[in-house]
């Protein structure tokens, strides 16, 4: 019953982070009529509404006035750097009601979003409108940020000198390594239209000179020669040939000793455990014509039929892991 009915709790989560009802607790906290008001909800469904998120673990409720937990105050609140609903904003207005295809989908091989009814790949789909793009690039940090944080904080950054992070996105990635490593230099690669947000994102840190974007295809171009190479949550959008064609890129941009690191929330060996790994996968199905997650395994054996001398894999945080490998 709970994870049949779970999308009751999922919604009631979605739609208080669509009503910014976190970001409106981090202010000060309120009683149930303050908030209903704020909000502007309905007299009969915000009573509810807030004990369910009580109930939840989502809000605490002292003496009528309600309050963010911990979590909630430094994860949801928007105004805060480490603001990861970005990926749960995305969930809301896109994802929740693709996945009721997920049975067309299990029975097709066919995506469920955007591109069901055509036949524009899901990339230039997102890419052309200007506000699914932002949104889009916003939910990528919010998904990335705490493993881009810890591959900041734990990949030997100090035998490098310069980096390129494949599908850059927003740029989270870029920025948290030359935050934390300042003899570094760094290029984000992604589509043109990718470039003013990156840029922008990059500035706000103050990291304009040290990070640069590079307006790649990174399908149909090489990848420009660097350290190290990163591709964090990229392969999976991709069917095997094409996974193996960035790997070997990867290989060939890269200078003897230098590193390609791939990160995603790869599922577990014996595919049983990493829960959310799996279900990601079936969110490419619904994505993409052919992408799928895969196992550490799975991509150090890519990575060694590309020519990779070591490969290790390594536990980030959550549901995601690295592979790295040596050239």
């Amino acid at each position: 019953m709970q994870v049949g009915l779970g999308f009751w709790a999922s919604k009631a989560l979605l739609s208080a982070i669509e009503m910014g009802v976190f970001t409106e607790l981090a202010r000060h906290p309120e009683d149930l009529s303050s908030l209903r008001d704020r909000l502007g909800l309905h007299e009969r469904a915000a009573h509810d509404f807030f004990d369910a998120l009580v109930a939840l673990g989502f809000l605490e409720r002292r003496e009528g006035v309600y309050y963010n937990t911990r979590e909630t105050d430094l994860f949801l609140d928007r105004r805060k750097p480490s603001y990861l609903g970005g990926i749960l904003e995305m969930a809301n207005h896109r994802l929740y009601g693709f996945w009721g295809g997920l049975t067309e989908g299990l029975r097709t091989g066919r995506p469920q979003n955007e591109t069901a009814a055509g036949h524009t790949p899901f990339f230039e789909t997102v890419y052309a409108d200007p506000a699914r793009l932002e949104e889009f690039l916003a939910a990528m940090t919010g998904l990335s940020r705490p493993a881009n944080m810890t591959i900041a904080a734990t990949f030997p950054w100090r035998d490098y000198a310069s980096f390129v992070d494949v599908g850059s996105a927003q740029g989270d990635l870029a920025v948290q390594i030359a935050l934390a490593h300042p003899h570094l230099s760094g290029t984000g690669l992604d589509l043109p239209e990718v470039a003013p947000i990156f840029e922008d994102y990059v500035a706000a840190k103050g990291l304009a000179g040290r990070v640069a974007f590079a307006p790649v295809d990174f399908l149909q171009a090489p990848l420009p020669a660097a350290d190290v190479i990163i591709m964090g949550h990229v392969l999976h959008d991709w069917d095997l040939e094409t996974k193996r064609m960035l790997v070997g890129k990867a290989y060939d941009a890269l200078p003897d000793g230098g590193a390609l690191v791939v990160y995603e929330s790869m599922i577990d060996d014996d595919r049983s455990q990493n829960i959310f790994g799996l279900l990601m996968s079936l969110n490419m199905l619904i994505e993409t014509d052919g992408g799928f997650d895969y196992t550490a395994a799975d991509c150090r054996g890519w990575l060694t039929d590309a020519g990779f001398t070591r490969t290790s894999a390594q536990h980030l945080v959550g549901p995601d892991s690295m592979v790295v490998g040596i050239k």
